[in-house]
């Protein structure tokens, strides 16, 4: 892509960034993303990386993964998708987490968290569920 293209805003702003693994495209989805989410996502990108040294992250189906460095490879612990008036957080393997994030799943195990723009993210309850969350087995994407 150009350095003067922007990327496609997909159904509720979700940007549309080539699948690829590494820094790189998650960054990339990080700066498309609208308005106050970029900034919001890309703090809680840096205190993954903090809290996971090493992290492995991707972007597939438009949509940051990130996975524990010693991971079975395709496993994941945590992913992102934008949506119109939040940043939905998945934990893969969030009914596993203590506490349990929030937000229930119809897909097993499954449990998200969602930032609005108003929120006060409790950075260290959300590096505790980083924390919990990157040790286990993941899911295989």
């Amino acid at each position: 892509m150009a350095k003067s293209e922007k990327p496609v805003l997909l159904s509720g702003g979700n940007p549309q960034i080539a699948k690829g693994e590494g820094d790189a495209p998650v960054q990339a989805y990080i700066a498309a993303m609208p308005g106050w989410k970029s900034a919001a996502w890309a703090r809680l990108d840096a205190l993954i990386a903090r809290e996971v040294p090493g992290v492995r992250k991707a972007v597939k189906w438009n949509s940051p993964l990130y996975g524990a460095p010693d991971a079975l490879p395709n496993h994941w612990f945590l992913s992102i998708h934008c949506y119109d008036r939040y940043i939905k957080v998945a934990f893969f393997d969030g009914r596993r987490l203590d506490p349990v994030p929030p937000v229930a799943s119809k897909s097993g195990d499954t449990r998200y968290f969602h930032v609005h723009e108003a929120d006060a993210v409790d950075e260290s309850a959300f590096a505790d569920w980083v924390r919990q969350a990157s040790v286990l087995p993941g899911e295989k994407m």
